[in-house]
């Protein structure tokens, strides 16, 4: 494979990770946002539309290993490549973790949140930031850009605890409450996962830019 088809092809790589970025960015807003309403129809479209995050996973991972085949890439081709097909799986777990979201919505119901969303939707805008500044890094191969990522998670860690602890409270205080308050545990646990799992990627181009392993 000549050079600049090689180099195509793996600029090609870099755009469909964007993309997937996107459609996960989406998916995750979209969680919340029908959490908060109490959209079921859009919580059961959020589920519908995982495939195509898992198509397009798929894809990027297949384009990889054609590369690695076809032009036995070393040194840093290898790291890209493999860093892009690693890229794709965390947003692809991303895309899970909205689709609990929404299947936790739709386990709900009609019924309402045990408290108003405050701090979830708080989280789901700082997980989001994360993963926009980690795909930021990873496309212009910033390894600055990727530590502050990396620094952010302890705010998303942070939230989760205090979500955490005031859910305990209403359980404590009202077992009644429990169930309603599991669903939020769990909806604010998925942000947290969410949020690590960026925090991999900022590791991942740490490594693809200077070698050093996080």
């Amino acid at each position: 494979m000549p050079r600049e088809d090689f180099d195509r092809n793996l600029k090609q790589v870099q755009d469909d990770v964007v993309q997937l970025s996107s459609m996960v960015e989406q998916a995750i807003y979209k969680s919340v946002d029908a959490l908060k309403r109490r959209d079921l129809l859009l919580s059961k479209q959020i589920i519908d539309e995982d495939d195509a995050i898992d198509k397009a996973q798929q894809s990027i991972e297949n384009i990889c290993i054609d590369l690695i085949a076809l032009e036995s890439p070393i040194a840093g081709d290898l790291r890209a490549i493999i860093a892009a097909m690693m890229v794709a799986s965390e947003l692809e777990r991303m895309g899970d973790y909205a689709e609990g979201i929404a299947k936790i919505s739709l386990s709900m119901g009609d019924v309402a949140p045990l408290k108003p969303l405050i701090d979830i939707p708080r989280m789901m805008d700082r997980a989001i930031h994360m993963l926009k500044h980690s795909i930021e890094s990873f496309i212009n191969r910033d390894a600055d850009l990727a530590r502050t990522v990396i620094e952010s998670d302890d705010e998303i860690d942070d939230l989760y605890q205090q979500v955490y602890r005031e859910l305990l409270t209403y359980m404590m205080a009202d077992p009644s409450t429990v169930e309603r308050a599991t669903y939020l545990l769990w909806v604010s646990h998925d942000l947290e996962r969410v949020a690590d799992r960026t925090t991999n990627i900022a590791e991942r181009v740490i490594y693809l830019v200077t070698g050093e392993s996080i």
